[in-house]
């Protein structure tokens, strides 16, 4: 009868069939940088499988009458205690089946049901001598059962910053030059979005386009064209060409009249974003042919105003007492009668047919109906935040491009 011989032999210096070993790669022949673990797992696996064998093949061949009879049986009882220790550990080792299962298949509904939270991390590109740029884009956390690590509150909870829209109305003189750049050193210090709107008469002169694009203030640039020879006031007209502007596009905003030679404090830029509808402030008011000081604006009990200060001249004729730099308008009050329940839609602008001193009162009738729909600025009205001088030199040409057409005369030589 043919005998079938097993392929493992259960002597582990004998070769395999065919005169080849398992595995024909060794660590030695590796040309990786990093030694692979495969050579040593296929050795182990080896070892294990003669192991194997060689318990099986002592298992099933009776034992030969010779005078090693007596050794044989020590060898295999030993075998077989460390073939079954090595297999209680690797079961040991192995999760239960049932287990295993169920927490996969958590996992796969906790990855259905659950948003996938991925956190990107992005460091700064580092620099080479070569001039390249290298971004490192890193996993940081990959987590599939985090929840959001923010707060509603912190994400949604954004006000921007109302717009501030700032009309001044110029015109060329001997101090135009100075009263813009001294404005404009203002504006650039309140947070954005501001934007200023200057009006000229007749023309766009070419000294104040200069000077509004070295500002790095956001601008606009207007003309006012009016052929009407009879103009009281040239400032009611430039600051109506704003206006125009203003309801033309749609700008939202609070609207300020700031003329170019007042002087403001930045604080007061920061207070005109908390109006709602209309803000005012009392003003310091100082002219040439006065040794003090006059006041001028509401006087208030928190926001609510009371009272104006006032001289006696005027305390009769004029309804409300502000100057035309203490007080600003939510500009939504020029295109949208709706919304603030205007009984009329007819356009809110300055007369120029009443007398000096009574634009102010007759524009702001326009907007509110009376103190009730008023805020005071800032609470209580207790600080003076801009002032109003009437120190104009008069009778000074305006020099044309600031230039000097040709050198001056030395007036004092060096010795």
């Amino acid at each position: 009868m043919a005998s079938i011989r097993r392929t493992l032999s259960p002597y582990p210096d004998r070769s395999y069939q065919n005169g080849g070993t398992p595995f024909t790669t060794s660590p030695k022949h590796s040309t990786s940088k990093y030694s692979s673990p495969l050579p040593a797992f296929a050795a182990f696996a080896v070892r294990v499988r003669r192991l194997i064998g060689e318990l099986f093949y002592l298992h099933r061949t009776p034992p030969r009458k010779s005078h090693n009879h007596h050794h044989s049986w020590p060898r295999i009882f030993l075998y077989r205690c460390v073939f079954f220790f090595f297999l209680g550990f690797l079961v040991g080792l192995s999760p239960f089946g049932h287990d295993h299962h169920h927490h996969h298949h958590d996992e796969e509904e906790a990855s259905v049901n659950q948003n996938r939270d991925f956190s990107f991390e992005i460091n700064p590109p580092p620099q080479h001598s070569n001039g390249g740029v290298v971004v490192d884009l890193k996993l940081a956390e990959v987590s599939l059962n985090a929840k959001p690590n923010f707060k509603e509150s912190e994400r949604f909870d954004f006000v921007p910053r109302k717009q501030l829209i700032i009309v001044t109305p110029t015109y060329n003189r001997a101090s135009q030059a100075y009263y813009l750049n001294r404005l404009s050193q203002v504006l650039r210090l309140v947070p954005p979005p501001l934007l200023w709107i200057v009006v000229e008469m007749n023309t766009a002169s070419f000294e104040t386009a200069e000077i509004l694009r070295k500002t790095g203030v956001m601008y606009r640039h207007l003309v006012c064209v009016n052929n009407s020879t009879n103009v009281k006031d040239r400032g009611v007209h430039q600051r109506n060409t704003a206006l125009d502007h203003i309801q033309r596009h749609r700008l939202d905003g609070v609207v300020y009249f700031a003329d170019d030679d007042n002087i403001y404090s930045l604080h007061l830029f920061h207070s005109l974003r908390d109006i709602s509808r209309f803000g005012t402030w009392p003003v310091a008011m100082l002219a040439q042919s006065k040794n003090k000081a006059i006041l001028e604006g509401p006087v208030c009990n928190g926001s609510r105003v009371i009272g104006w200060h006032t001289n006696e001249k005027s305390k009769r004729l004029r309804r409300f007492h502000v100057d035309m730099s203490g007080f600003a308008f939510n500009s939504t009050i020029l295109w949208d009668p709706k919304r603030w329940k205007r009984p009329t839609s007819v356009p809110i602008r300055q007369l120029d047919s009443v007398k000096e001193g009574f634009q102010e009162t007759t524009f702001i009738e326009q907007v509110v109906e009376d103190e009730s729909q008023m805020e005071g600025l800032p609470p209580g009205c207790s600080r003076i935040m801009n002032w109003h001088l009437h120190l104009e030199v008069r009778h000074f040409d305006y020099p044309r491009g600031w230039l000097l057409q040709k050198n001056l005369d030395v007036v004092l030589p060096i010795k």
